[in-house]
């Protein structure tokens, strides 16, 4: 069933209440089970759908399904023409920008200005980038021995099982999904029991775009069901996840029974660095955005912010002035700045990482509270005097909550900034350039940003190493997840 604009325009928000069903072979149809489950709205705690539960049964529907697609249509189709389905698919995502903002916003959560300025345009550039790779995929010619002509070739890697988080549903759904189709694979998605419906949304504009049924399967349901059935299938050749370590720990042991390729983009504690003749009011500013976006649910946020012991409580002060003033609200105000959490389980672990800090000796400066009874909100936190073996120090929280940590010295900020068990981003503000470049080089990180914070790119490669995962996203790098090099050695001597 198409989902009209019409809906959130012609009655009050959170009144229609979807139906939406599995996505397989092309068709919408109930699971096998013909189970359900609801949806909320995270800033009203209202139903807005209710979405068929796939099991193991729907997943092996939908990786017969890709295989058969693998095998037949969509790898015997010219290259050139899967870039020119994706590129019609990023037309159809513009001419449904707003009703795929709308749709997000509400499912997710998120601020509408947040979703139209960030989610979006980077879903559809990712999606218009790597259409443009679909046919430039290729190997090289190399020189052996002269009676031999020997080169490789990047083959599609088959079929990919395609699990999303719910803090960017849109957006890293779209990084996986679009490498992997011009790469020439197909895909069973399983985007996040919280925010099924952009995902779904996205598989029918890909059927009207021109996709092959087949070629993308949408299963929504029970991580510990249709998750660990997508990675113990052995009809999957390839996972990638973003998601929590401990999620990803699973993956790789249920992986390693078929020894199934994976790649895994996983938690963060990125530290945010500023020395005391950085730009103090562009830092605190960055930083507020680095840790407050997205209430602070992103696996790069600036978490901890580490201030030179000379501008330290000038940091805190303006980080606790700048929480203040974010206005907080209905997320489809193009003014709200702060959404709610995602669900009450997670506001109630984000409280309790509050709790544990005062109990741990920091100082709560602001926020760190429920805000209101109707939705998941939280004013966002500022912690003082925090050192750097607290817990709040070392580990994610995935909310609104900045731990401001003192260092003394460079050494000092690096030793710091390296001692958690994540390593995906840092930032580093300082106006002496030699200082910035050896931080940058000695960061444990996958993305160190200098004088700003936060920026991503499709063109840039995305990833982290330790409890951050490993492998990396976007850019050239991401076409090796999903291809297989083959070498090919032809005697001449015929």
């Amino acid at each position: 069933m198409s989902i009209a604009y019409d809906y959130f325009h012609n009655t009050p928000r959170d009144a229609v209440v979807l139906r939406k069903q599995l996505l397989i072979d092309g068709r919408h149809i109930e699971s096998v089970s013909g189970r359900t489950f609801k949806t909320l709205n995270p800033a009203t705690e209202e139903v807005i759908a209710v979405i068929s539960e796939g099991n193991e049964a729907d997943v092996e529907r939908a990786v017969v399904a890709a295989r058969r697609a693998f095998l037949g249509v969509w790898g015997n189709m010219r290259p050139a023409e899967r870039g020119h389905i994706l590129l019609r698919l990023a037309e159809l995502m513009k001419q449904h920008s707003a009703e795929l903002a709308e749709l997000e916003s509400r499912d997710a959560g998120k601020p509408i200005s947040a979703v139209l300025r960030q989610d979006l345009p980077a879903a559809i550039d990712t999606l218009t980038y790597y259409a443009g790779w679909a046919d430039k995929i290729h190997g090289d010619t190399v020189p052996t021995r002269s009676d031999a002509l020997t080169y490789t070739v990047r083959e599609p890697v088959g079929v990919v099982a395609v699990i999303v988080p719910w803090n960017f549903p849109l957006m890293i759904g779209m990084w996986k999904l679009a490498p992997a189709l011009a790469c020439g694979c197909t895909v069973v998605m399983k985007p996040a029991e919280l925010t099924s419906l952009s995902a779904l949304r996205i598989g029918e504009l890909a059927l009207e775009a021109g996709l092959p049924p087949g070629v993308l399967n949408i299963v929504p349901g029970p991580g510990r069901v249709v998750g660990d059935a997508l990675v113990n299938h052995p009809g999957v050749d390839k996972v990638t996840f973003t998601g929590s370590p401990g999620v990803g720990r699973g993956i790789l042991r249920g992986a390693a029974g078929n020894f199934k390729r994976v790649s895994l983009e996983l938690g963060g504690k990125s530290a945010n660095v500023i020395f005391d003749d950085a730009d103090l009011d562009a830092a605190t500013k960055a930083a507020a955005a680095g840790i407050f976006f997205n209430a602070g649910q992103v696996c790069s946020a600036g978490s901890r912010v580490l201030a030179h012991e000379n501008v330290y409580g000038e940091v805190v002060e303006r980080l606790a002035a700048r929480a203040k003033a974010l206005r907080m609200g209905d997320t489809a105000d193009k003014t709200t700045a702060l959404g709610p959490v995602i669900s009450e389980k997670q506001m109630t672990s984000i409280l309790d990482y509050v709790d544990i800090g005062q109990r741990e000796g920091a100082s709560l400066v602001t926020g760190g509270e429920r805000v209101g009874d109707r939705g998941y909100y939280i004013s966002p936190a500022v912690f003082a005097n925090v050192k750097h073996e607290m817990r709040i120090s070392q580990e994610e929280i995935f909310g609104p909550v900045v731990s401001v940590i003192k260092f003394k010295d460079e050494a000092d900020a690096l030793r710091i900034a390296n001692g958690t068990a994540f390593s995906l981003a840092a930032g580093v503000w300082s106006r002496d350039m030699g200082r910035v470049q050896r931080f940058a080089k000695k960061a444990k990180a996958g993305t160190v940003w200098i004088n700003t914070y936060g920026y991503t790119d499709v063109r840039l490669p995305w990833g982290g190493a330790g409890d951050s995962g490993f492998g990396r996203e976007h850019g050239t790098e991401a076409l090796a997840n999903f291809t297989e090099p083959k070498a090919v050695w032809m005697n001449l001597n015929v």
